[in-house]
């Protein structure tokens, strides 16, 4: 064991992990319907806990009833879990992809079960979510501490997680090629509108999330030398990333805006909403935008309703020309990069990572494989913490179970 790693833990004081044999590899995601009957069972997984009546998931499932009650995720993650076993395949690699929801079939609880059936002990963990945060991070992480308890396989399977990868070249530059690609149409329609000078606005959205969430994502003591909360300190990184990238993208004007809230009207929320932001774009004199959806890694049905429809159609009732950019769902460069997360933790013969190195491209990374103590902590209503893997819960250095 290399001396920068405690024996005991088997990682080092930056959160960074000793690479293992891993055995297995575990796809994280949120989960979705696949039909008109799944969307209210869906939405009551997804807002467990809440109080809230199927009346008021109603007016949420619209947004898959419109869309034949059918959310594009898990056929998207079906598409990225064929091609990680394509391109772990390509170099070598010959540990199975295995695939687990949170919110609806497959669940990460039966998944787990399998893969321990199937003869597997050593699990790395690779969800769909870059960022840090409650949601985006360790309620991942909670949810396979409850799975593990919950199905008896706690202390007999071990699952870790890659680092969250907001910052990686594997995330950045699929969003570069769509800014390219963006403002060239944006600049078409503006001049077949004979405006061919008009401003352009460059708008980086994320899913918004309560404020108190945003205040408690990452490290207290890397929080405290920042301007603003972690969650969206980071994704004005990958923003700034983005455009160092593009130089068609010089001297335009950038913002980050939110979409998707949820949740009671006096709960604040990050804002401002991108809907509410277009129409002070307009004010303003922008004449047309380019919507960059860098809060998600592939297009589900935040983006397809929120973005491509509700934000479109604000647009088109404001007169502003509009493209939404893709996100990087299985950009090769996505692909490529999520095995390269995959091998900086799989031990080689000699024991060493299979790719060293932790690439990064933006500011705030690379992120920790063992999330500091009390990282993006969220206490339930009834003063509970839920047990968590591939964090330190405690200060003394022991991993949570």
């Amino acid at each position: 064991m290399s001396q920068d790693f405690d024996p005991r833990t088997g990682y080092d004081a930056n959160g960074v992990m000793e690479p293992k044999a891993y055995d297995a590899i575990l796809l994280a995601s949120f989960g979705g319907p696949e039909g008109q009957e799944d969307v209210i069972p869906f939405l009551r997984n997804v807002t467990a806990g809440r109080g809230i009546p199927d009346e008021r998931l109603e007016e949420v499932a619209t947004h898959y009833r419109a869309n034949g009650g059918v959310s594009p995720i898990n056929a998207q993650n079906r598409a990225l879990k064929a091609a990680l076993e394509a391109e772990l395949a390509a170099r070598g690699i010959n540990v199975p992809v295995y695939w687990g929801n949170r919110n609806w079939a497959p669940y990460v609880a039966e998944t787990i079960e399998q893969i321990h059936a199937e003869g597997h002990r050593t699990v790395l963990m690779l969800s769909t979510s870059a960022y840090s945060g409650y949601s985006s991070c360790r309620q991942y992480r909670e949810d396979l501490g409850v799975a593990l308890r919950e199905t008896g396989l706690e202390g007999k399977l071990e699952v870790d997680k890659v680092r969250q990868y907001f910052d990686t070249p594997a995330f950045v530059n699929p969003f570069m090629d769509g800014l390219r690609d963006s403002l060239a149409n944006v600049r078409a329609q503006l001049a077949t509108a004979g405006n061919p000078e008009g401003e352009i606005r460059i708008v980086f959205v994320t899913h918004s999330i309560p404020t108190s969430d945003a205040q408690a994502a990452g490290p207290r003591e890397m929080v405290a030398q920042l301007d603003t909360d972690l969650y969206s300190a980071q994704h004005l990184a990958v923003a700034d990333a983005i455009l160092a990238g593009v130089p068609e993208a010089a001297g335009l004007e950038h913002s980050l805006v939110f979409q998707s809230r949820s949740g009671a009207p006096h709960v604040p929320w990050l804002e401002p909403d991108i809907n509410d932001a277009l129409t002070q774009y307009l004010a303003a004199g922008v004449a047309g935008v380019v919507v960059m959806p860098i809060g998600f890694v592939s297009d589900h049905m935040e983006v397809l309703w929120d973005l491509d429809t509700e934000a479109k159609e604000t647009c088109a009732e404001l007169g502003l020309a509009f493209h939404r950019a893709p996100t990087p769902g299985t950009h090769a460069t996505f692909v490529s990069g999520m095995v390269d997360l995959v091998a900086e933790r799989l031990a080689g013969p000699d024991g060493s990572a299979l790719k060293p190195g932790r690439a990064s491209v933006a500011e705030l990374g690379p992120w920790f494989d063992v999330c500091r103590p009390n990282c993006c902590v969220k206490v339930m209503r009834d003063g509970s913490t839920k047990p968590t893997i591939a964090a330190v819960d405690s200060e003394v250095g022991v991993p949570a179970s």
